[in-house]
């Protein structure tokens, strides 16, 4: 294959034209996400000039008073983005109605205390209802008005699907509802791509599934040339490879690459950050935990807390400590299992109410005041899971690179049945980039799965673990043998 076979067939002038349209589309993305945060926060910014800022003991001049207004504005579109709440072009008209409001009601909470610290009293908290009860309509109209606009200004991408080790993307479009996002008009393996690259003439958009890097750098140079959007799904390589630090040596680049080693401010701030709230997180919630206790004792007279053998950095061991929300026996048989969902018949009836809002995870503040968890990492495994896993995917113990968290980017970007081989990329994806930044990022985007049900869907019945749900996997995912190059 030649050079020209690649680059030959896209002029100069495509290139202008397809760069004018992309401008034109993104400018007027933003422009209706700048609307939508305009709009929230003049809402805020109304009852706070006419009701608000007249009752504090020290009125503010003009100045602090647009302070505040700004200062709100900053919070809820940080949170907005956060929550992905102004993808209009990916996300479900309600998924963005969710986001914007939970956006906004963190928005407002935290301007209630900001308020009543001014204050020196409570406010009116009808007044912020009334906020939030505007901002809700607001949410609606815009989320429905945008994402009909939008769908009749864009039509649906000319999509094509190049896969190797995995296939099924088509169905996942189908699934996550994004037909009026990729119109699917063929697919191949990556061999065949290959050898035909014209194939991808005239699309906008290409998925590559499982490929490997020698076809996958092929095919992405020829979309970039070409203007076509690439979608990547990669693999466990390539997720490693995201958390290289870039260096200068010999006068070449070169991109460096070893185990999980944060810095050790990074880590006195994490530890910090983990000893405080866990603190904090155990005094607020201390009244449903001394209800929630109460019920679990009452329903059937067993142990209030739940405690199991789990993993976390290098392996070692540590009993995690849960509300017990399962039967006394539900493990009599020896076999460790994950659960299949609210049709689990082990669950008792409080157990299936405090998962649905993770309630049974209260009691874990005291395993992060101990140091066996952060707030932040991959999720722990049972040792006798782990052990499964690992037979056909032995890179599954490189999650314990880091030490196992209450919340992390699986648990927020996955689901309870995430297969392995899915959870240990998001769980690398993690550990390749630590920082507070991404710390909070995860404990605020935590938030918004906590009403979710499908971030708690369980196994399929007559499952003990995730790996049968597994995609369609061409050879074995556990010896990921990348082709020679020439």
């Amino acid at each position: 294959m030649n050079e020209e076979n690649i680059w030959g067939k896209f002029t100069f002038m495509d290139a202008i034209s397809q760069s004018q349209r992309k401008l034109s589309h993104d400018i007027k993305l933003r422009t209706l996400k700048v609307i939508n945060v305009l709009l929230m926060t003049a809402v805020f910014a109304a009852v706070w000039y006419f009701f608000l800022q007249s009752r504090i003991a020290s009125p503010f001049y003009n100045k602090g008073n647009w302070l505040v207004i700004f200062i709100y504005l900053l919070l809820y579109a940080i949170l907005g983005r956060t929550y992905d709440a102004f993808l209009v072009s990916y996300n479900r008209i309600s998924d963005m109605v969710y986001s914007q409001c939970l956006a906004a009601l963190i928005a407002n909470f935290l301007l209630y205390i900001v308020t009543w610290l001014l204050e020196k009293h409570l406010p009116n908290v009808l007044l912020f209802l009334m906020i939030f009860g505007a901002q809700i309509l607001i949410a609606v109209l815009w989320s429905t008005l945008a994402h009909r606009w939008y769908f009749k200004t864009f039509p649906p991408k000319r999509t094509f699907i190049v896969w190797d080790m995995r296939k099924g993307m088509t169905d996942l479009i189908h699934e996550y509802g994004m037909n009026q996002k990729f119109n699917v008009v063929g697919n191949c393996r990556a061999s065949e791509c290959i050898d035909h690259l014209d194939c991808l003439d005239g699309m906008e958009a290409v998925f590559l599934t499982g490929v490997h890097s020698h076809d996958r750098n092929v095919i992405i140079k020829y979309c970039v040339e070409h203007h076509i959007a690439s979608f990547i799904i990669p693999r466990i390589g390539d997720v490693m490879m995201s958390g290289a630090k870039r260096m200068h040596m010999f006068h070449l680049p070169i991109l460096r690459l070893e185990r999980y080693r944060p810095t050790p401010e990074y880590l006195f701030f994490k530890r910090l950050f983990d000893i405080v709230f866990a603190l904090i997180g155990l005094v607020i919630t201390s009244p449903v935990i001394l209800v929630v206790s109460i019920l679990i004792k009452k329903y059937d007279g067993g142990p209030v807390f739940y405690r199991q053998c789990r993993l976390t950095k290098d392996g070692k061991e540590f009993d995690v400590l849960k509300f017990r929300s399962m039967r006394v026996d539900a493990e009599k048989d020896g076999v460790a299992r994950l659960s299949t969902g609210d049709a689990d018949p082990r669950i008792t009836p409080i157990g299936r109410s405090i998962r649905k809002v993770r309630i049974d995870e209260l009691p874990q503040f005291i395993n992060i005041l101990k140091g066996d968890m952060s707030f932040v990492g991959p999720r722990p495994e049972r040792p006798e899971i782990a052990k499964q896993y690992e037979e056909d995917l032995p890179e599954f113990r490189l999650r314990l690179q880091a030490k196992c968290g209450l919340t992390g980017y699986a648990q927020v970007f996955g689901k309870y049945n995430t297969t392995p081989y899915d959870k240990l990329q998001l769980d690398l994806m993690y550990i390749a980039n630590p920082s507070l930044v991404q710390d909070l990022r995860i404990i605020f985007a935590t938030i918004k799965i906590l009403f979710m049900k499908e971030s708690t869907e369980g196994v399929a019945e007559g499952q003990t673990t995730a790996e049968a749900g597994k995609p369609e996997i061409e050879e074995s995912v556990g010896q990921e043998s990348e082709r020679k190059t020439v």
